[in-house]
């Protein structure tokens, strides 16, 4: 509640006077349409990344996962640059120009980001014939991931004038959520959430190790196959509303593991609470810092993870 009334405060003024909304119509409309579902949407979004997180941990049995270990990010990149790059072509057709802010090519980025996250993982899982073995999952994420980057930076070469919009994408930006978004990543929140606590105890005998886990008749396969269903439907839906958003998905998990070892329901659900409020706090700082300015959420996360890594490095055990 706090990181929503610093996220309603904070703007290109710095500020506004909620006594004085009852009376301004413009500052609540502000506050309706504009604030209020970019700090909610920032919130979810990072919940999505910091559930997606744990359970690439969990599935990896490796502090250091993040949700974008199996492809998702170069395939919702590919995505939105070919969807870019279709509408350019479109829009030079009919003689006109759409912005990022445009409903109808959000809408078509949005989408295309989706269709692109799901469809690498479903590519990587392909690859690795199946989720039996986590190595194998790795070496065709990296693989997916670097055939799928190097596709993207094609279309952006054959269409250099997309590229700035692009880069909006890459650089990830809270700045149009609205609150159909929102409402969009609630649905799927609350829905990933609710299964992936039932597979808490699966997990926790899978922090054993593969054997210990079968021997307890947990359906190894089974479980890492939801888990990965799970964490893939969470990441594209994050992705294709904010963009590629860095170290959340890494650090809510391991920073809640750290502080508190629990169990794997616990800390799932304190996982999701905790990268929502990192991303929350990325974007009030992204908008403070140089207001009236506003720095992309991606570059504030990147150097608050790449920080948060750093201070790890001096704590060699902590990583082991």
């Amino acid at each position: 509640m706090l990181g929503l009334l610093l996220s309603v405060g904070v703007g290109p003024d710095m500020g506004l006077d909620f006594g004085s909304m009852g009376s301004d119509p413009l500052a609540l409309q502000i506050v309706q349409d504009i604030r209020l579902p970019r700090g909610l949407g920032a919130w979810l979004a990072g919940a999505l990344l910091g559930l997606s997180g744990a359970l690439a941990q969990a599935v990896f049995r490796n502090p250091l996962a993040d949700p974008y270990l199996l492809g998702s990010a170069s395939g919702a990149a590919l995505g939105v640059a070919w969807s870019l790059v279709a509408w350019s072509t479109l829009s030079s057709a009919a003689g006109e120009v759409l912005t990022w802010g445009g409903v109808p090519i959000k809408l078509g980025m949005t989408g295309a980001a989706f269709i692109g996250a799901l469809g690498a993982v479903l590519l990587t899982v392909a690859l690795a014939r199946g989720v039996q073995h986590t190595l194998r999952l790795l070496l065709a994420g990296v693989v997916v991931g670097v055939v799928l980057g190097a596709l993207s930076s094609l279309l952006m070469l054959i269409k250099p004038e997309a590229l700035q919009r692009m880069q909006s994408f890459m650089w990830g930006s809270t700045t149009y959520l609205d609150w159909a978004d929102c409402g969009l990543m609630g649905v799927v929140w609350v829905l990933c959430l609710s299964l992936a606590v039932c597979l808490g105890r699966p997990l926790d005998a899978l922090n054993l190790g593969q054997d210990a886990a079968q021997s307890l008749g947990v359906p190894v396969s089974r479980v890492r196959a939801a888990c990965l269903l799970l964490l893939s439907l969470a990441t594209a839906t994050a992705v294709a509303q904010t963009g590629l958003i860095a170290f959340v998905g890494l650090a809510a998990p391991h920073m809640v593991q750290r502080w508190l070892p629990m169990a794997s329901r616990t800390w799932l659900v304190l996982s999701a609470v905790m990268g929502g409020l990192l991303l929350l706090l990325a974007d009030v700082l992204s908008r403070a810092l140089i207001a009236p300015q506003e720095l992309p959420v991606g570059i504030m996360t990147a150097v608050l993870g790449g920080g948060y890594l750093l201070w790890l490095m001096r704590r060699p055990a902590s990583l082991g």
